[in-house]
């Protein structure tokens, strides 16, 4: 039987491979120039953030987390992991400008270092708090939500993602 919050799952399991990409696109900038693949990479990268994962983390704020709040009777309970979301676009702005750099100035070793510190500190953020959303929060839901309260939270989050999604 599936757990009340599969569907968070599954998206998280569809997401996970592009999480994935932001270690291979740090891994991919090595040495004074960028090769086309890490270009690519980093593209890659860039574009899910900004057209998947911030629209995702909009939706959890907007439809997930007073959910969970609810449940725990805290209205603070989820405040760290709305620092994660803001420290991700904070993240993905600063990964905007380097892109731009890549285009107007020499590459450097300075932008190497900058573009891998990028890279991964988004990697290991998102890692870490989809692993802390999976293991505590969504645990939590299946255990105490009805699967209408789920169906419920899940057409917020669709539509939350869908509004968050126009914006771009």
């Amino acid at each position: 039987m599936d757990k009340i919050t599969q569907p968070l799952r599954d998206e998280h399991k569809d997401l996970f491979p592009h999480v994935e990409s932001l270690r291979l696109a740090g891994d991919a900038v090595s040495g004074l120039a960028l090769t086309p693949d890490a270009l690519a990479l980093i593209e890659k990268a860039h574009s899910f953030l900004t057209h998947h994962l911030i629209p995702h983390a909009e939706a959890e704020d907007k439809a997930l987390y007073p959910v969970v709040q609810k449940v725990m009777g805290a209205p603070q309970a989820t405040a760290t992991m709305s620092r994660d979301h803001v420290e991700v676009g904070t993240l993905t702005r600063e990964l905007a400008d380097l892109r731009q750099q890549l285009s107007s100035v020499k590459f450097s070793a300075e932008l190497a270092n900058a573009l891998r510190r990028v890279l991964y500190g988004l990697y290991t953020l998102v890692k870490v708090h989809f692993a802390k959303e999976e293991e505590i929060y969504l645990s939590l839901l299946d255990a105490n939500l009805t699967p209408d309260e789920g169906a419920a939270m899940f057409k917020t989050m669709e539509a939350a993602a869908g509004e968050a999604k126009s914006h771009l």
